[in-house]
């Protein structure tokens, strides 16, 4: 049923698998020796972290944050805020900022910001999909997925009005969907 609403498929579930991987031997390799902290931006990080998390072969902690600013629309408001903020703290901590996709970077420079202000050891990125047509602000990417194109994407975790996240695959939306 959700499948119907796909115009076509960027990425398998085989694809994901093995590019999360990837990104776990990137990070044991930055962080060889020491704890980390993911911290997931709900929701739609949430599939991506969970994989991400058990192919890491190192001490991990795991806390959450909830943004918002896109409300039920497909491009962010410019407004953002803070919904569900974390439970631990993060000072002295090596913290990995896990975030679904990486579009306009309005939302994580705010973010980010938020957070080097809790004095972690070190704060890196790391987003499955980096959107680098729609950046409006910069943000340092440390560990990025695939780079796609300008186009509304679901599945993985990743949705429109809180629906498709439950696709294993990542795909493009039609337009006609939402309305584009």
């Amino acid at each position: 049923m959700l499948e119907n609403d796909i115009q076509e498929i960027l990425f398998s579930e085989a694809q994901l698998k093995k590019r999360v991987a990837e990104l776990a031997q990137q990070i044991e390799a930055d962080y060889a020796g020491k704890e980390i902290m993911l911290i997931g931006i709900l929701r739609g990080s949430f599939v991506f972290m969970a994989d991400l998390c058990r192919c890491i072969d190192l001490p991990c902690k795991l806390d959450f944050m909830a943004v918002s600013s896109y409300g039920k629309g497909t491009s962010s408001s410019g407004q953002v805020q803070i919904t569900k903020d974390l439970s631990e703290d993060i000072s002295d901590r090596h913290v990995i900022v896990v975030e679904d996709i990486l579009d306009s970077g309005n939302t994580l420079s705010y973010l980010l910001k938020i957070l080097e202000h809790r004095r972690p050891a070190s704060i890196r990125l790391c987003a499955l999909l980096d959107k680098p047509d729609r950046r409006t602000k910069p943000v340092e990417l440390h560990y990025a997925g695939f780079t796609i194109p300008d186009a509304f994407v679901v599945g993985y975790g990743l949705d429109y009005a809180e629906r498709y996240r439950n696709l294993p695959y990542i795909g493009i939306l039609k337009p006609s969907v939402y309305g584009g």
